[in-house]
Order: structure tokens, then sequence, then C-alpha cells
């Protein structure tokens, strides 16, 4: 078999078969497949698509050129994955709420790149929190613990580390069938019982269209129910920040006070109680909705879920004093600014791409994967869409590494937010 040959079958509108899938794959991990032969199929795939069958295929393919993790546990294996967002810290939540409740998360995250931010990098901001372990001690973790969030191992879905990185330097990324094998090649790895999907529609998020959402959503639901992962999807709303917080060590921040029952956001809460439901549901933990939400608000109000996050930090390297003062064990910026609208309403609208591409400017965010954060800056205290605003309530605080850096920032921010003399009607942030 030819790589060329199998190009041009999918170049021709062909469907590949699975003997074809398994041939290049193999040849992408084992480097016998060239990275200009790889984009070459990339773009045909782009182009042309993948049937649901061949998606399967490919997904399959990339999760079994590497590792593949087996449990046995007491409990089912589950995970939740987002398609990306701007204050997107619920993953952080999610895992030990999961974990009190007696489900196992061996959660696989990635790093942010562009505008959105990534659950790998709220972690690093933790002083010896390695996101990288070995394998035994990530197992170690999710078995004693019930949860561990971690990066990709270097033996995990590599023909998908691989492929990626083609995509990424040759504009093929916007591909669903391509992205529904990226995101689902990694988590199938982990050996998952079951897995719910966050994807993300509006302004903040790469899908900004509803129905390109529900393409992608009906798309990973299918492909990995037909790879034999229960699997459903939710759709969120990305038209505006997400909690009160972006940037990397603020959202950790948010995140263990959201545990503790401290300044909790409305529309976070709303997200990461609806996905963990909806997980404890899937995986037959729970009966009905009604009951696992019983369960989330038990294991939050008694302290289970914080207790479970906590050991969770300290079993990956960081100080078993983190949840007692969690801005002791991470970076703080040195100046803290409040920025005020030029005008008194109601924030009607954001734009949260431009948001999320602020605190890059920030250097809280990256545009390339060799990119240093600063784990310190970023936006606290943000305002909701819906909120009233005047020369007395700041739209938000930036937290920068200089005064001239902070007024910078400030000035472009007040551009990115609209305020009307009426308050807009309140939308729903969860979309079944």
């Amino acid at each position: 078999m030819l790589p060329q040959e199998v190009i041009r079958h999918k170049r021709n509108g062909n469907q590949l078969t699975k003997e074809e899938i398994d041939f290049f794959v193999q040849g992408v991990t084992n480097g016998s497949i060239s990275d200009a032969q790889t984009a070459a199929m990339t773009m045909a795939i782009f182009f042309q698509g993948l049937s649901k069958q061949e998606t399967v295929d490919l997904t399959l393919a990339m999760r079994s050129s590497g590792d593949v993790l087996t449990w046995h546990l007491d409990g089912p294996v589950v995970d939740k994955h987002s398609t990306g967002g701007v204050g997107d810290k619920v993953s952080l939540a999610i895992a030990p709420i999961l974990a009190a409740i007696g489900a196992y998360v061996p959660m696989i995250s990635g790093r942010g790149l562009g505008h959105t931010g990534g659950t790998l990098d709220k972690l690093d901001a933790i002083n010896g929190y390695q996101t990288c372990p070995s394998n035994d001690l990530f197992q170690q973790t999710v078995r004693e613990v019930g949860c561990a969030i971690i990066g990709q191992t270097g033996n995990l879905a590599p023909a998908d580390k691989k492929i990626y990185a083609v995509r990424d330097v040759c504009a093929t990324v916007e591909s669903i069938p391509l992205i529904t094998a990226s995101i689902l090649s990694k988590k199938l790895a982990a050996g998952l019982d079951c897995l719910v999907m966050d994807v993300k529609f509006g302004t903040g998020a790469f899908m900004e269209k509803l129905e390109d959402a529900q393409a992608l959503a009906a798309s990973i639901a299918s492909v990995a129910n037909g790879a034999g992962t229960k699997t459903t999807a939710l759709l969120t709303d990305m038209n505006s920040v997400l909690g009160t917080t972006v940037g990397n060590a603020l959202e950790v921040i948010e995140a263990v006070d959201y545990l503790k029952g401290q300044n909790v956001n409305t529309r976070f809460d709303t997200v990461a109680k609806e996905l963990c439901c909806e997980i404890l549901v899937t995986c037959g933990l729970c009966p009905d909705k009604l009951q696992a939400l019983s369960k989330v608000e038990k294991v939050l109000s008694e302290g289970s879920a914080l207790e479970k996050f906590a050991q969770m930090v300290t079993a990956l390297g960081g100080s078993k004093y983190f949840i007692e003062n969690p801005e002791r064990h991470m970076p703080q910026a040195p100046v803290v600014c409040p920025i005020f609208s030029a005008q008194q309403g109601y924030i009607s609208k954001m734009d949260t791409r431009q948001i999320g591409l602020l605190l890059v400017e920030l250097k809280g965010g990256r545009t390339d994967v060799s990119d240093t954060l600063d784990y310190a800056t970023g936006f606290s205290h943000f305002c909701q869409i819906g909120d009233k605003v005047d020369s007395q309530t700041p739209l938000c605080y930036v937290h920068a590494q200089s005064k001239e850096k902070a007024d910078e920032i400030s000035q472009k921010l007040r551009k990115l937010i609209t305020i009307s003399d009426k308050k807009p009607l309140e939308t729903p942030v969860v979309l079944s």
C-alpha cells in the first residue's frame, strides 16, 4: 500500500477502508509517512470530509497508536471535555465533585492556545503540581484519590500529537471529523466508561455559530458511541467570560472558592452542575438528574469535593496546605487595578474572544506552544452581562506586571464591552 495512493483515494472523494486508515496512522506514528503527506491527507479530509465509519476508524487507529489504559476499579471511569473557552475553569471543579460521589476521573487535559485557556496551564500555576507525572503516579492518584488532571503522556495517542502539529500549520484545524478524532483518540486511550462533552458556541468559542457547535457535538457523540464509549454532549454559551476570572492562578482561586461555597458565580455554577449531572446519569451512578443534583450539592456543602481537590494537589506534588490559602502557593501580579467604564448602564455584550487575546498580551496565554506563560496575570471580578456599571463599579480588575501594561490593557478592554441603557434579556447558559 502506498501513502500517495491512499491520499489520492480520499482526494477524489472516495471512502477510505479501515485498512487504509490503519496503514496511514501507523505510518504517521512510526515516521514512514512524511509531514508533507500528512498535510496532504488532512487537506483532502478537510475538503472531502469523512463518513461516520471513517471517523470511527480514524479515532480508533489514533487511540491505538500508543498506550491504552485499562482500569479495574469499583466505580465508573468518566471524564468531561470542553472545546475551549475564556474563563472556563469548570474541569477543576467537576473532577473532585465526581470523585467525591464515587466516580473515577482520569482527566487528560490540554494547554491553551490562541484566545482559549487550558486546564493544564491553570494547574501549572500551583507550585509543585506535576501536570506530566509518570504513568504509575497518574494511575495511583486516580485509584487512591478518585481523580487526577494531567497532560497527555508521551505515548498516549502519539499519532494525534503528530497529526495535530501538522494541521496547526497547514490550515486544517477547523475540520469536524479531524477535531472529533483528535479529541476522542486521547479520551478513549484513557479507558473511559463514559464521556460528556461541553461544546462551546459564541464569540469566545472556536465554533462561534450555534449550528457549527451542534454539528461538532453530534459528530463527537455519534463517533464516541460508535467506538464503544457512552457519550453525550451539552452546548454551553461562550458569549461572555465564564465566571469572574480570566487567567491561570486567578481561575484556580475561583475554582477553589467555588468548592468552598464562596463567591459562587451563577453561570459557572449552572455549567458545572449540569455537566456533573449529565455524567452521573450517563454512567449510571444516579437514575435521574434530580438525584444527581442532590448528590452534587451534598458533596459541595459537606466539603468532600474540596477535600478531593486538596488530595489530588498533594498527590501530584503540591503543598498539603494549598487549600487553606491558595494565593500563597501561586504567583501574584504586583499591579492590580480596577477598570472603570466611561459610561453608566447595563453590560449588554462583550467580545469574549478578544478578551481572551488580552490575556495573551499580558503573557497569561500563548500564541505558540513554546511560549512561556506568566501565571499571575489576568482579570478578576469580571462583570457579567446584565450587570449595572458606573464610575464606582468596575468592569473588572486587571492583574499585570506593570502600571503601564495595566493602563494599556484597560484602554483596550473598555472597547470590548458594550453598555446599554436597558438591561438585556437573560439567556440560558446551557442548551441540551
